[in-house]
């Protein structure tokens, strides 16, 4: 089975070999301490070496949990913000069909709340699950994150209603600290059914953990062969030179453009299913770089769409961008292009195509356009949609920016900024102390 694989030719002219040696001196240095679990932030490494150390219990509670949720729920209800949603809604976009939540035969439903302060969204929410079976996975290392907690106040009334406080046990699932917090103690007092988020193991890296996997197998999705693909490229990443190992291939490119003045990174994908893994990783990127004055701003786009609205300004706009596309090798569905008599759109010559193959060669004059106009660009080779293939994404992407921050001489591990907006929101929302 073919691996997840990075091309970097149209980055030639941009970055010499030269500069590509000159940094994989400093990647083997990092590469020794980092794996070590002795760089900034090594309290918070944990996710370095999970794929292979995971409990295997520990995914035998996660199968039969998700079991007894699909047997007995319409809607699987996940709640959480950032890293708490971000990774497990990439997995199911990525590996279902699109629309599937509109499928009669699919069960359970998967929404996500948690994530905004939206009335509407809310309201429209519950309206969608009313007089539906309903089952929460509530997600919160601490229990009051802003977002989620007035959501879960809200759902619980929700809950309440429909089933009555005795008739809730069964259908609130707290992922949480081990021993503290808000959430711990509400699963506590209410015997409800937990599982752990690891101390060492940050929300941005938590994929891999229940937080990710219990909503990845409550949607029917194979989580053993998600770990298998993060435990081969566990071993894949573990090389310390950037010849051998995709990940820090990826971030010794991203480190000299950006020392060339290249701060923003565009993730651009040709398949909507990649939509929210772009999402997943501005999180990760943004909140692991973007500290202290630095930092290159992930930004993403959807192709073909948004070749007809940002695609002028990746043309012709500032050269202070670069871009990674995400492509997919092979799609399940095929479709060829029919042929019309009368042609009046002119489009027989495409006839008997397939529209993956259109679509293949829209990216190919994409990545030619867009590097012959300045803008370098390296292409993340992805074999298909499947649970493996998605396991390597995760560790390749999480490896890449854990050496990206630092290299840049920052902790990628931590994230101090967030907390001046909830800083200043307390204070207007009048909370004690604030």
């Amino acid at each position: 089975m073919s691996d997840v694989s990075i091309l970097t030719g149209n980055c030639k002219g941009f970055v010499s070999g030269k500069e590509l040696k000159a940094v994989s001196k400093a990647i083997a240095l990092i590469h020794n301490v980092l794996q070590k679990k002795e760089c900034p932030g090594s309290d918070f490494t944990g996710w370095l070496d999970l794929p292979s150390t995971i409990p295997g219990q520990l995914i035998k509670d996660i199968e039969q949990t998700a079991l007894n949720i699909r047997d007995n729920c319409d809607v699987f209800l996940s709640l959480g913000i950032g890293g708490s949603y971000l990774g497990a809604r990439a997995a199911i976009e990525f590996i279902k069909p699109n629309f599937s939540n509109e499928f009669r035969d699919e069960k359970p439903k998967v929404y996500f709340a948690g994530h905004n302060l939206c009335a509407d969204y809310l309201h429209d929410l519950c309206a969608l699950i009313k007089n539906k079976r309903v089952i929460v996975n509530v997600i919160s290392k601490s229990g009051t994150t802003t977002e989620t907690a007035v959501v879960f106040r809200i759902i619980m009334q929700y809950l309440e209603k429909a089933y009555g406080k005795k008739g809730l046990k069964d259908k609130i699932i707290c992922t949480t600290d081990a021993a503290k917090g808000a959430l711990r103690r509400f699963a506590e007092q209410g015997g409800y059914k937990t599982f752990i988020i690891p101390d060492d193991v940050g929300g941005r890296f938590s994929v891999l953990t229940p937080v990710g996997l219990l909503p990845i197998a409550a949607a029917g999705i194979d989580i053993r062969a998600v770990l298998k693909g993060a435990r081969d490229f566990e071993k894949k990443c573990g090389n310390p030179g950037i010849g051998k190992n995709p990940a820090y291939k990826y971030a010794a490119i991203r480190h000299v453009l950006y020392k060339k003045g290249k701060n923003i990174e565009i993730l651009s994908g040709f398949h909507p299913a990649l939509h929210y893994l772009g999402e997943w990783c501005k999180q990760l990127y943004g909140e692991s770089e973007g500290k202290e004055g630095k930092g290159i701003f992930p930004a993403a786009c959807e192709f073909t769409t948004d070749l007809h609205s940002l695609g002028q300004l990746i043309q012709e706009g500032q050269r202070n961008i670069f871009e990674t596309f995400l492509v997919l090798e092979k799609s399940a569905a095929k479709f060829s292009v029919p042929k019309f008599k009368e042609d009046i759109d002119g489009l027989n010559y495409l006839a008997g195509k397939d529209i993956e193959f259109v679509n293949r060669k829209a990216y190919e004059a994409t990545a030619a356009a867009h590097y012959e106009g300045g803008v370098p660009n390296m292409t993340i080779t992805i074999p298909r949609r499947s649970a493996y293939h998605l396991g390597q994404l995760f560790y390749f992407f999480e490896k890449t920016i854990a050496m990206s921050g630092l290299l840049d001489g920052v902790n990628p591990f931590t994230q101090p900024g967030v907390e001046a907006y909830k800083k200043k929101m307390f204070k207007l929302l009048g909370k004690p102390g604030a």
